[in-house]
């Protein structure tokens, strides 16, 4: 062991109190040492850190370490202040700081007390640090969380992009660059972006071996993660949500179904959650429900679940999340719901953004529907993506534990191969599935590809099934994307092998979520868990008491409600009102014949009811709920109910058709009278009593398409018509 081999192992122990290092570090560290350039790729848990605080505390001067999040730094800070005895040892500089104490940290530093300064990317851009900077001598440059240089990367910071000038106006050091979560592409980003492309590269493995990874179709997903989390007493766990509304609703659901759990979003102050995350830490709440801006750098070592109620927006982003589950190497759950609806949402979400960023936004968009609806080993599709090649299966993830059935794949792979090459590998794999599907595109007729002799002859199978061809021959690594041009389809070595001599290779069917899947509570695609024996009686129940009425069917209950039922098995009135869409109103009016038969249905089949424990719904779940009732009754205008609410026209009509469906009676004559005129009314209403199979507002746009109906005036007039039939 050689002198400075020698030395870093005595101040591991020293500072850190390690005997010995993780994975890559000792080489990471050695290589700053000798003045490298170093690229630092280390998943979550791994050790970063101590990459670059070890050299510090060893290096002459002071090194700059730039990092992205103020209470990272503090959180860093305050760790390094522990392991020294000099209070001057670390130090941040950024906005949180008042003069007096930025005085105190310049101080400091020029005294040459100071090993590791911190400051925010926005904080390097400032004339006056910059200045400083140049006073002192600097030991090295870090650059935390690197993956916000690149715009493929989950979380672009557009001033990180500025670094290598600044850096290089202050004057040369080496730099290092680190991230838990980079794919070659972004990987290929960072170093050209910060002229390190002959760096010393270390990557360490993406596998953690502890962690469980499900994707689960996004049904009643509320009640799962309840149900969840009551079958895990105490665990500690994180759950994501897109917005700060559903993070507030589902903390608030939590805690009436008495688990100790609390909100954390960038909408709330400052103080409330810096209390609610040390809350978390400390162990007085299990459960914390956040958007994705919680969690970077915490160092809490037993989270035992990482639950995605929405669809991340890339795989960088759901691995780093994920990441946060089992840090200590016990149990570690990642259960993602996932529906199709989601997606969309967020590609709604990209529209306004520049066509630059909306590109690269639903090309990651892709990876994350391509891992959801894959059934390969989740493991390995997620390593495959950060670069890495796993050859046998985890044995631990929802695709190893439930496989589905497997085909012969060696005809369909030939078939995509010869596509690729006939098209000069020039292309994605969207166009590739258009021309084996025959589907003429604008980008399919521009480059004349309808004339190739193999335009439409994958035709018989559907587009889903080639795109999970495509999928499994990624992870074979038969074929790879391209990084600078992301996305285009190139064949390698082996694909070509596997051309020249071809064959057996099993592919696996990919799962099938339906697009009905909803972000609604009570909107089912037919899940696994409905009795369709129960749900096809359920139905014929409806039907003769709907004839008995001349009602439509979906005004005694809609269909999600009955499959609530086919699923529940409700078997008194109490009871039938905890289901989806069902108030007392309804339960009293038509409840008692349903309850009837389910009561007979399980006896006679023996069922065990799913009754271990009752999920309650936030009370009143709607705030508003008692406003927008009274108000209605002073026949207040629903917009000034919109301005007294801060909702807008369509939420509040989402509101009151709630309140309607689940049998409380309104009457908005006074609204719907007061901007539509009569023969309008008739003509919706009638189409809804008569015409009208489902309660879709869907179809019911459709059927009268040719109207010029607004879905505002269609929905209003659906409240009135179900109010008055049903209620």
């Amino acid at each position: 062991m050689d002198n400075k081999e020698q030395q870093i192992s005595e101040l591991l122990k020293k500072y850190f109190g390690f005997d010995t290092f993780k994975g890559l570090q000792k080489e990471v560290i050695l290589s700053l040492l000798n003045g490298n350039d170093t690229f630092v790729l280390m998943p979550t848990g791994g050790g970063k850190s101590l990459c670059y605080q070890l050299p510090a505390l060893m290096s002459e001067g002071t090194a700059i370490i730039i990092s992205p999040l103020i209470a990272l730094m503090k959180n860093q800070v305050d760790s390094m202040r522990g392991f020294s005895m000099e209070s001057g040892v670390a130090h941040f500089l950024n906005s949180s700081l008042n003069k007096t104490e930025t005085n105190q940290v310049k101080e400091d530093i020029l005294s040459g007390k100071t090993k590791l300064l911190y400051v925010a990317p926005e904080s390097l851009t400032k004339e006056d640090n910059v200045e400083f900077l140049k006073k002192f001598k600097i030991s090295f440059f870090a650059i935390d969380e690197a993956h916000c240089i690149s715009e493929w990367g989950h979380d672009f910071r557009p001033e990180y992009r500025r670094i290598r000038p600044i850096v290089n106006e202050i004057g040369r050091a080496p730099l290092m660059a680190l991230t838990a979560t980079a794919t070659p592409k972004v990987q290929h980003d960072i170093q050209k972006n910060l002229d390190m492309l002959d760096a010393e590269v270390f990557k360490s493995s993406f596998r953690r071996h502890n962690l469980y990874y499900e994707v689960r179709p996004k049904v009643k997903a509320s009640k799962e993660i309840i149900r969840y989390i009551k079958n895990n007493p105490g665990k500690s766990g994180i759950i994501y949500c897109l917005s700060r509304k559903k993070v507030e609703e589902l903390a608030e659901m939590l805690v009436v179904n008495d688990i100790k759990a609390l909100a954390y979003h960038a909408g709330m102050d400052t103080a409330t959650r810096s209390r609610n995350q040390d809350m978390f830490l400390h162990e007085e709440v299990d459960v914390i429900v956040a958007t994705i801006a919680f969690g970077m750098g915490i160092d809490k070592p037993d989270v035992r679940f990482v639950i995605h109620y929405n669809v991340p927006k890339s795989l960088e982003g759901y691995y780093q999340e994920t990441g946060r589950a089992g840090r200590d190497g016990g149990e570690g759950k990642c259960i993602s719901f996932y529906s199709y609806d989601d997606i969309q949402k967020l590609e709604k979400f990209m529209q306004n953004k520049p066509v630059n960023e909306q590109e690269i936004g639903k090309q990651l968009l892709f990876e994350t529907v391509s891992y959801a609806e894959s059934s390969v080993c989740r493991v390995r599709q997620l390593l495959n993506y950060f670069g890495e090649e796993m050859t046998e299966d985890c044995g631990n993830c929802d695709n190893c534990l439930n496989p589905k059935p497997k085909f012969e794949g060696k005809e369909d792979i030939l078939t995509i191969l010869e596509t690729i090459l006939t098209v000069k590998e020039r292309f994605k794999s969207e166009h590739i599935v258009n021309i084996l599907t025959g589907k003429k595109t604008a980008e399919v007729a521009t480059y004349k590809h309808q004339e190739l002799p193999i335009f439409g002859t994958g035709g018989e199978e559907n587009a889903r099934h080639w795109k999970g061809v495509i999928r499994q021959m990624l992870i074979a690594q038969f074929i790879e994307k391209e990084i600078v041009n992301y996305g285009l389809l190139k064949v390698t070595d082996k694909g070509r092998e596997y051309l020249q001599k071809p064959y057996s290779f099993m592919l696996t069917k990919d799962h099938n979520y339906e697009d009905g899947d909803s972000d609604t509570e009570g909107n089912f695609s037919g899940g696994s868990a409905t009795d369709t024996e129960l749900f096809a009686m359920l139905k014929d129940l409806r039907k003769n008491i709907a004839k008995k009425h001349n009602l439509p069917p979906f005004v005694i209950f809609s269909d999600p409600s009955l499959q609530d039922m086919a699923i529940q098995y409700p078997v008194t009135m109490d009871e039938l009102t905890m289901v989806s869409g069902v108030g007392q109103g309804k339960a009293q009016k038509y409840g008692a014949e349903f309850v009837d038969l389910i009561k007979k249905h399980v006896e006679e089949n023996e069922i065990e009811r799913p009754q271990d424990f009752v999920v309650k719904s936030v009370v009143n779940k709607s705030t508003n709920k008692v406003f927008i009732i009274k108000n209605i009754d002073k026949k207040m205008p629903l917009d000034e109910i919109c301005n007294a609410t801060g909702l807008e026209m369509m939420e509040l009509i989402d509101e009151i058709e709630a309140i309607v469906n689940s049998g409380t009676r309104i009457n908005i004559d006074y609204y719907i009278n007061s901007i539509l005129d009569e023969d309008v009314v008739d003509d919706i209403y009638t189409y809804f009593k008569e015409d009208a199979e489902t309660d879709s507002i869907a179809e019911a746009m459709e059927e009268l398409a040719d109207t010029g109906y607004s879905e505002e005036e269609v929905r209003l007039v659906k409240i009135k018509f179900i109010s008055e039939m049903g209620n």
